[in-house]
């Protein structure tokens, strides 16, 4: 029992590094700005990418667009709206998938002396890898909600947003 609260104690404090802490706000105000711009931009791809300094937004987007959904992302955010810090388009949701269908997949395969076995346990493996991606739907989002992403901006404030090139828009934080 003190094993795990051991470990919750160590995962909060690391998730909670500052470092580490701010890139999760600045991907959740990632997602957020996405769900907002997704309203005029319904058609187009777009992306993006966060780190300690602000995020990266990719996509056709003008650049008050980004500044006008930035803004109501962060107010949003702040007045409790946690549920757009997790985005269905998020590489959480891409690498919990190909992690878990990959490994799934593979286990029936790992003994497997012969490639006449491995040739006979492909049908396994196409079950088991179909468990695992099944199983990556709600773990993705649930790693965002916890993990990879924080709602909570605490004093987190819009510095900057800066057009880099064609297509790309650079949200600086503080």
């Amino acid at each position: 029992m003190t094993y795990v609260i051991h470990c919750m104690y160590n995962h909060h404090m690391l998730l909670n590094l500052p470092l580490i802490l701010e890139t999760r706000r600045n991907h959740a105000l990632e997602h957020a700005t996405l769900h907002i711009l997704a309203r005029k931009y319904h058609n187009q791809s777009m992306a993006g990418h966060s780190n300690p300094t602000g995020f990266f937004l990719l996509g056709g987007f003008t650049t008050e667009d980004v500044s006008s959904a930035a803004t109501e992302a962060m107010a949003r955010l702040l007045s409790g709206e946690s549920e757009l810090a997790v985005h269905p388009g998020c590489g959480t949701n891409i690498a919990t998938t190909a992690l878990l269908a990959g490994t799934f997949a593979w286990a029936p395969l790992r003994g497997a002396k012969s490639t006449f076995w491995r040739v006979w346990l492909i049908p396994i493996a196409v079950v088991f890898a179909a468990f695992g991606y099944f199983l990556s739907k709600p773990l993705g989002p649930w790693l965002q909600k916890y993990i990879t992403t924080e709602a909570d901006l605490g004093a987190m404030q819009i510095v900057d947003i800066v057009p880099v090139r064609k297509g790309v828009h650079r949200v600086i934080t503080k």
